[in-house]
């Protein structure tokens, strides 16, 4: 009996690739921080967002997947290819906008939970940074994914932080499956809160890498089985932490009265007079990792829609002098973040952690649809193009994040009106 299970844990370990590494990757410490400030300031009153959130990613991520795996390119080179190079221009500099802000935060998160142990991140973002850069550039693909697979089985800390909060698990799992009245839109903070919840978790960088590793890991049609099963592991389990984060701080933040999160380090710290040491302990273990995780990651993903978008050589299976943008685009995107966390106050940092990851639920809705006509052509995707209600799912997403980010935009613009 012991021998079966064994042998089923390991077999779906070994399953685990892209797809389980981008889902973990977006709990970075802008994700941290949004969930920690959503059960923070609103309790358990959003758990509900993830289950449909949960749903949009395994949907939008498989099209990502299966994607790479049929047509064997990334997703900004078939967008160059189908939609012409203006188009891809325009979605690179917004990408790559986007990406540097979370960029700037991931390298915040590293220096906020080593500050948390009197560190200080002028020695810290320095020693991380270049750790981060010599992953990808000594590293092949195999290597770097056997470290970002080890990086996000970490995320488990969460969930024992979250017992050791002691939550009020009845009235959590109620929340998880009560939808809110629809008076709720009216309140600015909360609409903000829940797009951005939304582009945290389901980010527009992600599409684009997840289909560039699939594609530089040699996944073809054939052999899609195992990823399609890695893409829904992983979007689950991401989804999972993500609801006891927001757990974890409305059990102990939130009952308490403390609203507001400057930045994700605090809500560790805050933690400790109220669930223990343990459990600060785990909290801010986890944000080191999100961090050191997240900014090796994104400066990839963003160096992969670059290349792929320009038609230039890409992939940490190449060496430096074979891909010397790639690895130049990637070492700017590390250094630049690193400077700026180095250089910039608390107060715009804490607003980078936020705002970006609004703008991602802004941009999702225009990649979303981009990937929907790519994977409905049936002369580029064959017999493998969308069922219905995959593109029932996948455009309700895009119209459902479309209209949010409206409702968000005009009660900015008329900030008395809520």
């Amino acid at each position: 009996m012991l021998k079966r299970w064994k042998t089923r844990i390991l077999l779906a370990v070994a399953v685990l690739g892209p797809g389980f590494i981008t889902a973990n990757v977006d709990n970075d410490p802008n994700g941290i921080i949004t969930y920690s400030q959503t059960g923070a300031q609103f309790g358990y009153t959003l758990l509900w967002t993830m289950i449909p959130v949960t749903l949009a990613l395994i949907v939008v991520q498989e099209m990502c997947a299966r994607m790479g795996a049929v047509t064997g390119k990334g997703l900004s080179d078939l967008i160059r290819e189908e939609f012409g190079l203006r188009l891809t221009i325009i979605i690179m500099f917004l990408l790559v906008l986007v990406n540097f802000g979370n960029i700037i935060g991931e390298f915040n998160g590293i220096a906020g939970s080593l500050q948390l142990f009197h560190l200080s991140k002028f020695v810290s973002v320095p020693i991380c940074s270049a750790l981060v850069w010599l992953l990808a550039v000594r590293g092949d693909y195999k290597s770097v994914e056997k470290v970002f697979l080890g990086a996000s089985l970490v995320y488990f800390t969460y969930i024992f932080a979250v017992v050791l909060a002691h939550p009020y698990w009845r009235e959590a799992l109620h929340a998880t499956f009560q939808i809110p009245s629809g008076h709720v839109l009216r309140d600015k903070d909360y609409v903000f809160t829940v797009v951005a919840v939304i582009g945290t978790t389901i980010a527009p960088w992600m599409q684009f890498y997840l289909q560039s590793s699939i594609v530089e890991k040699g996944v073809t049609a054939e052999s899609y089985g195992p990823s399609r099963l890695d893409v829904i592991v992983g979007s689950i389990f991401t989804d999972v932490v993500a609801w006891f984060i927001i757990v974890a701080c409305a059990a102990t933040l939130w009952v308490h009265g403390i609203t507001n999160i400057p930045d994700a380090s605090y809500a560790a710290e805050a933690m400790k007079p109220l669930a223990g040491q343990y459990a600060f302990l785990l909290f801010a273990f986890g944000l080191f990792n999100a961090g050191f995780f997240a900014a090796s990651v994104l400066p990839l993903s963003t160096a992969y829609v670059v290349c792929e978008g320009l038609g230039v050589e890409s992939g940490v299976d190449k060496r430096l002098r074979e891909a010397p943008f790639f690895y130049g685009l990637y070492t700017l995107l590390i250094a630049g973040g690193a400077i700026a966390v180095l250089l910039m106050s608390n107060s715009s940092l804490m607003r980078w952690y936020t705002e970006s990851q609004a703008f991602n639920g802004i941009l999702l809705p225009v990649v979303i649809v981009l990937m929907l006509i790519l994977i409905n052509r049936k002369d580029l995707m064959g017999p493998h193009t969308n069922r219905r209600w995959f593109n029932a799912i996948a455009w309700l997403t895009a119209i459902v994040v479309s209209i949010l980010s409206v409702i968000l935009m005009v009660q900015q613009w008329w900030p008395g009106r809520h």
